[in-house]
């Protein structure tokens, strides 16, 4: 029987996992049979989605969750080593976890604001990814490695050039890692959300001036919600998605097309 998407057996890794993208991931990841280490740099907005997943599953044992700071090569290690140990091995590993911009033009911004965007962005993603890869190589039977990039790495981002250039740079990693990887059975692709409600995009999506200048913009006529994640979620840690590599996939509702 036919099932690729059965992820009964499989284990993911899910930075950020503790809110927005990631806990949608994480969510239908957990609905498809699949164990979870979520992580998250808030102790207690971590345990508290590890209890709210562990409740909606029904399975308190095959949902995990850790504190790190993806921009601390220590701590990335540590904690990735932690999660093998919790979860056995590591089949997916979703490198989401970001931070978003303050919305600064060029000619005001600091050098230290464009490279705290870089260190959790660019860097966390690099880390998290050389961890998973160096696990997965090991191991010997491939995986899957994901990076949540935005359209802000194809679109001109006004005010947001040092977001936009910390996605550009992940959606390039992701292309050189698969041709990199591919030899391994290790699978590497982005996904690059739109506008989505989560608590990164709050301020904007309620304002307004701004609402009615962005969804008409949007041919689906709505903001993305965090669960339109789950499904390129399964895909991806899924057999379904085996021949995919070094792709971009875009969830915006069209906005990128339009």
């Amino acid at each position: 029987m036919y099932q690729p998407f059965n992820l009964s057996g499989r284990s993911a890794v899910i930075t950020g996992g503790n809110g927005g993208i990631g806990l949608g991931m994480a969510r239908a990841l957990l609905a498809s049979g699949a164990s979870v280490a979520i992580w998250g740099s808030n102790p207690d907005k971590t345990e508290a989605a590890r209890a709210k997943l562990a409740q909606e599953c029904g399975d308190d044992q095959r949902v995990h969750a850790f504190v790190c700071d993806v921009s601390d090569e220590r701590a990335v290690n540590d904690t990735f080593a932690a999660s093998v140990a919790a979860l056995g091995k590591v089949d997916a590993c979703f490198a989401n976890a970001g931070v978003s911009s303050k919305g600064t033009p060029l000619v005001e911004m600091e050098l230290d604001e464009f490279r705290r965007v870089q260190r959790v962005n660019v860097e966390g993603v690099f880390l998290t990814f050389r961890a998973a890869a160096r696990h997965m190589i090991e191991r010997g039977e491939g995986g899957s490695l994901i990076a949540t990039a935005s359209t802000a790495a194809v679109e001109g981002a006004a005010r947001n050039s040092h977001y936009g250039a910390s996605k550009g740079a992940v959606t390039s990693m992701v292309r050189a890692l698969a041709v990199e990887l591919a030899r391994h059975r290790i699978r590497v692709n982005s996904i690059l959300p739109g506008w989505i409600v989560t608590d990164m995009t709050e301020r904007s999506v309620n304002n307004e001036k701004f609402a009615a200048a962005v969804l008409p913009r949007i041919p689906a006529r709505r903001w993305g919600e965090i669960d339109d994640f789950g499904g390129i979620a399964v895909y991806l840690a899924s057999d379904a998605s085996s021949y995919a590599t070094g792709e971009q996939f875009m969830i915006d509702g069209g906005y990128t097309k339009f």
